[in-house]
């Protein structure tokens, strides 16, 4: 099996952070996304994986040899046509299975359920309030019988998670080719493979859906620290010894981080070789290298060797930045 990761987005709902580093590699409780998404994969049977990247493939690059064994292959996209145009660039690598991963989410499911399905492939799905802003599929006796990207009308509330496996992904490049012969884009001019995967249907694929157990998104600062929280909350929680200071469960903290006189908690992710003193910080990311001192924090992120200091507030502050009201 192969799989394709396309990683070119911009990610501008998470600047500045995106500025300096892809939105694939912001860290929830004390790990990339993308490395919680390659860790769900260990079980499957991948021949390769194929990331479709963008202007800092190199740290992608970085990451993933440094932390995976994983077969890699990186194909830049150097047009954002879209996603569908995006996994179009792996057709000369990909024959037989392929899975679909966008990395906008962490999911909690079983995926050997791949080794299993007679269907021609499967949709994950997650039943969600607000399905004008996903696309959703309608499901009839198991099957997909349409996927319907942001209907303006309620057609279903089980909204597409961005993870799609096919048993034959021939069948999927060529809608992928029909749907650009047809000029099929989206109202910003976008190919989708929600378009190609509307074309399957049409054209008699078997889809079925399977709802995942859990969807925690990380494509918004609040969302992102909404993902930490849950992490933290189920299997994440990390201590190591501090100087004079209270922790409060759940945290994230990694080797090397120094806290003096502080109180850190709960829901606190704090990167490697910190240097906190003096503060109180709640509901937080604080990257690697960063510097706080007389910090009153909360539902902030603070990025990697920023310096902050004499800040009572909410704050949002990228890489290699220095915030001081003193």
């Amino acid at each position: 099996m192969k799989v394709i990761i396309p990683l070119a987005g911009k990610g501008t709902r998470l600047r500045p952070h995106t500025h300096s580093k892809p939105k694939p590699l912001l860290r929830v409780a004390g790990k990339p996304v993308l490395g919680h998404i390659l860790e769900k994969l260990k079980s499957l049977p991948i021949d390769e994986i194929i990331f479709i990247t963008g202007e800092m493939e190199g740290q992608v690059k970085d990451y993933v040899a440094s932390n995976f064994s994983y077969q890699t292959r990186f194909i830049p996209q150097d047009q954002l046509k879209g996603d569908g145009h995006a996994v179009s660039l792996a057709e000369p690598y990909v024959t037989g299975e392929v899975m679909i991963i966008f990395v906008d989410t962490i999911f909690d499911t079983d995926l050997s359920v791949v080794k299993t399905t007679s269907a021609d492939g499967i949709i994950w799905a997650k039943e969600t309030a607000t399905p004008e802003r996903f696309g959703v599929v309608v499901v009839e006796n198991e099957r997909i019988t349409k996927f319907v990207e942001k209907p303006k009308e309620f057609v279903s509330n089980l909204a597409a998670i961005g993870l799609y496996y096919f048993k034959d992904a021939k069948i999927l490049f060529e809608h992928l080719h029909g749907i650009l012969q047809e000029g099929r884009v989206s109202e910003g001019g976008e190919h989708r493979v929600a378009d190609a995967i509307s074309r399957m249907l049409e054209h008699g694929s078997n889809l079925v859906a399977k709802e995942v157990d859990v969807w925690a998104d990380c494509g918004k600062p609040n969302t992102l620290l909404k993902t930490n929280r849950y992490l933290l909350e189920n299997g994440h929680h990390r201590e190591i010894p501090v100087t004079n200071s209270v922790i409060i469960p759940p945290v994230h903290i990694k080797d090397g981080a120094k806290i003096v006189n502080s109180i850190i908690g709960p829901n606190v992710s704090i990167g490697e070789n910190c240097h906190i003193k003096n503060s109180i910080i709640s509901d937080a990311i604080v990257d690697d290298n960063a510097n706080l001192t007389y910090a009153a924090l909360t539902k902030s992120l603070i990025g990697d060797s920023a310096i902050v200091r004499d800040i009572f507030r909410k704050l949002n502050v990228g890489d290699n930045s220095e915030i001081d009201f003193g």
